[in-house]
């Protein structure tokens, strides 16, 4: 059975939010694919999480980079796991193809995008009566995650 999480955003940007989340995935031991919408967003997101936060250090790469395999954070814009992980994120409305294999499945959308939010609804139709445990996460005023469902 495969953890499926949806992360509504309401208060920040997925820019914001995605570092932290990534950080707590690899604390745990795991390996982490985040696939997003497009190249062009695959290659800006890399970019940023370079350069996030002062004195930080995420570890990541790009699936088009070198050595894709021995990324703990391979980002791309296909449904690729050339890194073997263990999580998936998809954001920016990334189409899920074959989940199966992985122990979360973290979908990441922004509120304020109709496109976003609609996507984000027709997952949880798809998953909802599976045999997958769902659960909904919506941003709080101070940008907490909130349990909803």
């Amino acid at each position: 059975m495969t953890e499926m999480l949806f992360y509504h955003l309401t208060e920040s940007r997925l820019e914001d939010a995605l570092p932290p989340l990534l950080e707590k995935s690899l604390e745990r031991g795991w390996r982490v694919v985040v696939q997003t919408g497009s190249e062009e967003r695959r290659d800006a997101l890399d970019q940023h999480l370079w350069t996030h936060r002062d004195g930080s250090f995420l570890p990541h790469g790009p699936d088009n980079g070198h050595h894709p395999d021995r990324q703990p954070v391979l980002i791309c814009a296909s449904e690729s796991n050339a890194n073997d992980a263990n999580v998936r994120f998809l954001v920016d409305t990334a189409q899920p193809g074959d989940l199966s294999g992985y122990q979360r499945v973290v979908f990441m959308f922004d509120g304020h995008d109709q496109h976003q939010l609609e996507s984000a609804r027709a997952h949880w139709k798809q998953f909802k009566d599976g045999e997958d445990d769902l659960t909904y996460w919506q941003q709080t005023p101070d940008r907490r995650w909130e349990k909803k469902a």
